[in-house]
């Protein structure tokens, strides 16, 4: 049964991330430097997350920082894809 439920749930999260690639993939055709910044910034994330939390509570606001332009690297492509790219 838990092999099952691990199975369904690994199909489902690679299902989903096809989706996203493709996604991604279509932006990045359409605005490579605003997926290429994307890119950036979740690995400036991922960076961030690993490193240790002692830093005067600078750590926590980079993280913060960095959530936010990613949002805002979300909402441009949005916006560019309701506006018809321009």
């Amino acid at each position: 049964m838990r092999n099952r439920v691990i199975a369904v749930l690994s199909t489902l999260t690679l299902l989903a991330g096809i989706g996203l690639y493709a996604q991604n993939a279509e932006m990045a055709r359409r605005e490579p430097h605003m997926s290429a910044a994307l890119g950036h910034l979740e690995q400036a994330k991922a960076e961030l997350e690993r490193a240790a939390p002692n830093k005067g509570g600078h750590r926590e606001k980079a993280m913060e920082l960095v959530n936010q332009a990613i949002q805002q690297v979300h909402e441009g492509e949005k916006y560019y894809l309701e506006h018809g790219g321009k």
